[in-house]
């Protein structure tokens, strides 16, 4: 399965060195691991708010501006499923970390064996809680996080699934919706959306986080809403 890591930290030399620790621990642990970095926790939520794809956020506590806490608290408001671990140079912090669910809270200078021990129990918790949907496709079975998936739509006789990648099989949308959870929601006959990547509802169109757009059907546009407010 693909990992996504953020490092968030205002010393890039650091942020690098703790990238560089991420990508190594996918080679030993042959996982596929996409990492990125930001520079203050506001980029973070610049980049955050157009796509929550991140599954491990590694993060400084000590930035300008918006600090780590600040920023954690922010994140948990939206997702309770993305492994935060702090990474400071300071103690001083360790009650903020049990407020916000963090995985854990390692001190600098970083320990290369400790946080690959931290990174193995975070993806082991996401493998743990995260449902999937499981697709057959020719020569393959996929594994999907719900959480990874955009929407779902239909074309002539197939279902394709957006979820970063796109996966086209031969199926039901009505099967494949059942095995869909609360977070989705079915506009009309041929699409469903999944509710925490709706940015914008208007009359006539569902707007994605990333600027991508959806014709609504009309009649849909208030039992959408009363989704997306029942879901908050």
């Amino acid at each position: 399965m693909k990992y996504c890591f953020a490092i968030c930290d205002d010393d890039a030399n650091y942020a690098r060195y703790i990238r560089r620790l991420a990508e190594q621990w996918g080679r030993q642990s042959a996982a596929e691991v996409e990492t990125e970095a930001f520079p203050s926790a506001e980029a973070f939520l610049f980049r955050w708010d157009e796509e929550k794809d991140f599954d491990v956020l590694l993060l400084d506590i000590e930035m300008s501006g918006m600090d780590g806490v600040e920023l954690a608290r922010r994140i948990r408001a939206e997702d309770d499923r993305v492994q935060i671990v702090f990474i400071t140079g300071y103690n001083d912090y360790i009650a903020q970390g049990y407020e916000v669910a963090a995985l854990h809270y390692l001190v600098k200078p970083v320990d290369p064996d400790k946080l690959f021990q931290v990174l193995t129990r975070a993806v082991g918790r996401l493998d743990r809680n995260e449902p999937v949907l499981t697709l057959e496709l020719p020569g393959e079975m996929v594994r999907v996080p719900l959480s990874k998936i955009r929407y779902v739509d239909v074309l002539h006789n197939y279902v394709t699934v957006h979820a970063g990648q796109d996966y086209d099989l031969k199926r039901p949308l009505r099967e494949l919706e059942r095995e869909l959870d609360q977070r989705f929601y079915r506009i009309g006959r041929s699409c469903i959306v999944n509710l925490a990547f709706v940015s914008r509802v208007t009359r006539t169109a569902v707007e994605l986080s990333g600027g991508q757009s959806l014709p609504l059907p009309r009649g849909q546009y208030e039992g959408l809403n009363r989704a997306i407010i029942d879901r908050m």
